[in-house]
C-alpha cells in the first residue's frame, strides 16, 4: 500500500501504472484528487466532463492524453482499467455518480468514487450487485478513516493493551435539517455529503451501529446522538452546527479499559496508556511512571516534508493508494468498501425517519 507511514513512491517511479480515466472536472477534484495522483500508480489517460473546455484545461494541467464530454464514449474508446468519479447531485437530489459507476462497472472498470457513495441503501445494493457481476472493485473516498492519525488510533484501540473500545465521542460541525424536511433529498444533500466523515470514523473504530437516539436544536440545526454499537460499546456524536469558523472542527476520543486516546483537530493524537491507580489523598506528585506515561504525536510543520501537505495528513493520498493496491493485487477492500458505505447509508436513513427523542434501530 502507498502509505504515509512509510517511504512514498512518486508517480513516475512506477513501471506498471494503472490505466485510468476520470469523470468530473470540479473544484474539489482539482484541489485534492488529481494532485494526489503524483504519489500513486496512476496513468491518467482521459478526462470526461460535460464542459469540454474545462476537461481540456484539466487534461493539460494533469497530463491526460484525451478528453470527452460523453463518458460512455470514453469507456468504449479508452478501455480503462479503473475510473475515478467526482461529480455532483442531480436537481432531484440523487447523486450523478451512482449511474456513472454502474456504467463503468458494466464496461469492466474498477471504480473509485468520492463520498457519498449513494443516497440510499438500495442504491448501494445496486452497486454491490454490479460489482459482483463484473468481478470489479468499488472504493469510496472516506479520507478521514485513511488519515495517518486515524490509522494510528485504529492500531491503538485494536491492541491488547487498550482493552477493547468501550465508548467513543465524536465532534463534527454539521447542521441537520428539521425532521419535517428530511424526506426532501435535496434538503438533505449537504448533511449526506458531510455525515460520511464522522460516520466513517465511528464505523472504522467501533464497528457497525445497533441503535441511535438524537436530540436536535432548531436555531442552528445542531444535534447530539447517543448510540449503541453491535459490539455493546456506546458512543455520542455531537454535530456542532453554530460553532465559530475559527474553531478546530473535529475531536475524537475512544475509551478502552484504563486507557483512552484523543484526537484533536485531525492532526494531534494523545494516547493515555494504562497506568497504576494512585491513592486519593496520599499522592504528592502528578507524575506517572515513564513506562506508562501518555504518548503524544503532532506534526512539526517546519520542513518541506510530504507529511506537511494536506493531501497526506487528511488522507487523500492513502485512500487513492489503497484503491490502487486493491486493483493491482486483486484484493477486496475493507476500508471504503461498499459494505461500509451501506452501514453509513443505514445511519443516514435512520436520521431521516427518526424523530428527535426516539430510539431507532439502524438496521431495518
Amino acid at each position: 500500500m502507498t502509505t504515509t507511514t512509510g517511504q512514498v513512491r512518486y508517480q513516475f517511479e512506477y513501471e506498471d501504472p494503472i490505466r485510468c480515466a476520470f469523470i468530473g472536472a470540479g473544484g474539489h477534484s482539482y484541489r485534492n484528487i488529481y494532485p494526489s495522483f503524483q504519489y500513486a500508480p496512476v496513468d491518467l489517460r482521459a478526462i470526461c466532463d460535460l464542459d469540454g473546455d474545462r476537461a481540456a484545461k484539466y487534461a493539460r494541467i494533469f497530463g491526460a492524453a484525451h478528453t470527452y464530454t460523453d463518458h460512455r464514449e470514453m469507456l468504449e474508446r479508452e478501455r480503462p482499467t479503473a475510473v475515478f468519479i467526482v461529480t455532483a447531485y442531480d436537481p432531484d437530489g440523487r447523486l450523478q455518480a451512482v449511474d456513472l459507476a454502474l456504467d463503468c462497472l458494466a464496461a469492466g472498470a474498477h471504480v473509485w468514487m468520492e463520498k457519498p457513495t449513494a443516497t440510499s441503501t438500495a442504491e448501494v445494493e445496486q452497486l454491490q450487485a454490479a460489482a459482483r457481476s463484473a468481478s470489479r472493485t468499488v472504493v469510496t473516498g472516506m479520507k478521514t478513516a485513511f488519515s495517518p492519525v486515524m490509522s494510528r488510533v485504529k492500531e491503538i484501540v485494536s491492541g491488547a493493551e487498550f482493552g477493547g473500545p468501550s465508548s467513543i465521542s465524536v465532534r463534527y460541525p454539521l447542521s441537520m435539517p428539521a425532521y419535517e424536511r428530511r424526506a426532501d433529498l435535496v434538503a438533505m444533500n449537504w448533511f449526506l455529503d458531510c455525515i460520511f466523515h464522522p460516520a466513517a470514523v465511528l464505523l472504522h473504530l467501533m464497528g457497525p451501529l445497533d441503535r441511535i437516539s438524537h436530540e436536535w436544536e432548531e436555531r442552528t440545526g445542531a444535534s447530539v446522538t447517543v448510540m449503541r454499537f453491535e459490539s455493546g460499546a456506546i458512543g455520542t456524536l455531537h454535530l456542532t452546527a453554530g460553532e465559530s469558523p475559527s474553531s478546530p472542527s473535529s475531536r475524537v476520543e475512544v475509551i478502552g479499559d484504563n486507557a483512552n486516546v484523543v484526537v484533536e483537530n485531525g492532526t494531534s493524537v494523545t494516547y493515555y496508556r494504562p497506568t497504576p491507580a494512585r491513592a486519593y489523598g496520599r499522592t504528592g506528585s502528578f507524575m506517572v511512571p515513564t513506562e506508562s506515561a501518555p504518548l503524544h504525536w503532532e506534526p512539526e510543520y517546519s520542513y518541506g516534508q510530504l507529511y506537511n501537505k494536506n493531501l497526506f495528513y487528511l488522507g487523500y493520498v492513502d485512500e487513492i493508494g489503497y484503491f490502487c493496491d486493491c486493483v493491482r493485487n486483486g484484493t477486496a477492500p475493507e476500508l471504503g468498501s461498499l459494505d461500509q458505505a451501506f452501514h453509513i447509508l443505514q445511519l443516514f436513513e435512520a436520521y431521516r425517519r427518526a424523530e428527535p427523542g426516539t430510539w431507532t434501530t439502524v438496521k431495518v
